[in-house]
């Protein structure tokens, strides 16, 4: 059985990135048609034909390997005295043709989105609702009510965005002796007294606590947090938290029967995190807190001893608040996060321009077939269901970034073709025809050679084991 549902993940896998390439390739060939441009070929799949047929003065074709697609047009590689050849076609009609493809990626990654969106419960807005009991975020300077709207300069326009703000936040040393550091210790203390007591439930209380008084300690632990993210000088903070461990002790009156003393304050030489200036919507007004912390652990005990800040994770460590499920938010969610996507596209592609990014986080088509069947097999761990959606969604992410990299200015890219016709209509004549055949040529050696290195690199890193998680 499970062999079959594999099966299954996969051909459905295949046949959402068939129907990536062919919206995307039928973008320019409907758009060519309508544009009386004379299409010879409308292919789905790369390699021999496995079978096709003709129709008017096109042949329609299905080709062996499920990699590709394409729209072979009169004279769009070569000269052609057809006057329904591509290149004799008025250049803003070109140009619709030639932005078709990125185009229709856009509207299927769209029609993706809703699939998976309009199955959700409810959505998140990145409006605060609560915190941790020793939330660093609430340390530096978040309040509950914020409305998050800008991490860094990154515009926060929903989950998406934030999401990825955080994930890419990087690390870095900051002041071991300032208030917000010093707050965040304060608020460990009387979590490691909560941690202490419900660990030993039977030794401090004589049995097992229940779920109501378990949740009420809580209460008390998280009610009490509040006084010591609000402190405004280290005296407050630790007194604070002092009032927080004796309201712990408390409980059921245990201070009556148990001894306990406040712990001290840790001081380190050094202290990293997560940080950055966040804009929030405070009160009707916009304003940016500077250096907010987020919560930064070492990913193992190793690292921390070897202070290896390269094995570092930023979490959560506060809610927002759930927006309401109907046809408004369903659609208003839908666009937003399908414009998430693109965004968080152009920002990666920045980020590896910027060195944020190296070789290695790049994938091809093995990475991306690795990428797939790993979310499959995630969602296969809740059920049938869950797997189908989290391969939906990836091909939402791989049809919005090749509409996005479609479009970059490069030569043999429909950006790069874009930008020739442009450069024709500004000085109302064509570029001339062997520079632009060289050029995309040249343009589509280069990008040939990039995917075969990247796949490489993709195939060794499933050998030695080394391919990044998701």
């Amino acid at each position: 059985m499970q062999v079959l549902i594999t099966i299954a993940l996969i051909i459905i896998g295949v046949l959402l990135f068939e129907f990536i390439i062919f919206a995307h390739e039928f973008g320019h060939f409907i758009t060519a048609k309508k544009s009386g441009v004379q299409v010879n070929e409308f292919a789905l799949g790369m390699g021999p034909k496995l079978f096709g047929f003709k129709k008017g003065e096109t042949q329609y074709s299905l080709r062996l390997f499920p990699v590709g697609g394409y729209c072979a047009m009169e004279g769009e590689d070569q000269e052609s005295d057809n006057p329904r050849a591509f290149t004799n076609a008025k250049v803003w009609k070109r140009m619709i043709i030639i932005v078709a493809g990125a185009f229709m990626n856009f509207v299927v990654g769209i029609l993706l989105m809703f699939i998976v969106l309009v199955q959700q419960p409810y959505f998140e807005s990145t409006i605060i609702s609560s915190f941790s009991p020793n939330a660093f975020t609430a340390s530096s300077g978040l309040q509950t009510g914020d409305k998050i709207v800008g991490i860094n300069g990154y515009s926060i326009w929903n989950t998406k965005d934030l999401q990825f703000a955080i994930q890419t936040l990087q690390c870095s040393d900051v002041d071991p002796d300032s208030l917000a550091v010093y707050k965040e210790d304060c608020a460990n203390l009387p979590v490691k007294t909560f941690i202490e007591l419900v660990n030993n439930e039977e030794k401090y209380y004589g049995e097992k606590l229940t779920d109501e008084e378990y949740n009420e300690l809580y209460r008390i632990l998280n009610e009490n947090a509040a006084a010591i993210q609000a402190a405004a000088t280290k005296e407050e903070a630790y007194d604070a938290a002092k009032k927080s461990i004796d309201a712990l002790y408390a409980f059921k009156d245990l201070a009556k029967t148990e001894e306990y003393t406040y712990p001290e304050i840790e001081k380190r030489d050094e202290r990293i995190r997560y940080t950055a200036d966040v804009e929030v919507e405070r009160d009707g007004e916009k304003i940016t807190l500077e250096g907010v912390q987020f919560y930064t652990e070492y990913k193992t005990e190793e690292a921390a001893k070897e202070k290896n800040t390269k094995e570092t994770v930023v979490r959560y460590d506060f809610s927002v608040e759930p927006l309401e499920k109907n046809f408004g938010t369903v659609i208003g969610q839908t666009f937003s996060q399908t414009a998430s996507l693109a965004k968080t596209v152009w920002q990666s592609l920045i980020m590896l321009v910027q060195g944020r990014f190296s070789f290695t986080d790049l994938s091809g088509p093995v990475g991306i077939t690795r990428a797939v069947s790993m979310v499959a097999s995630e969602g296969l761990k809740i059920n049938f269901m869950s797997a189908v959606n989290n391969i939906i969604f990836i091909m939402a992410l791989i049809t919005v970034n090749l509409g996005v990299v479609n479009l970059l200015p490069f030569p043999a890219l429909d950006g790069g073709r874009f930008v020739m016709l442009l450069i024709e209509a500004i000085i109302r004549r064509p570029l001339p025809r062997k520079f632009e055949y060289i050029v995309n040529g040249v343009g589509l050696a280069l990008l040939l050679l990039f995917i075969a290195v990247i796949s490489v690199k993709d195939i060794w890193q499933l050998i030695t084991g080394t391919f990044p998680s998701i």
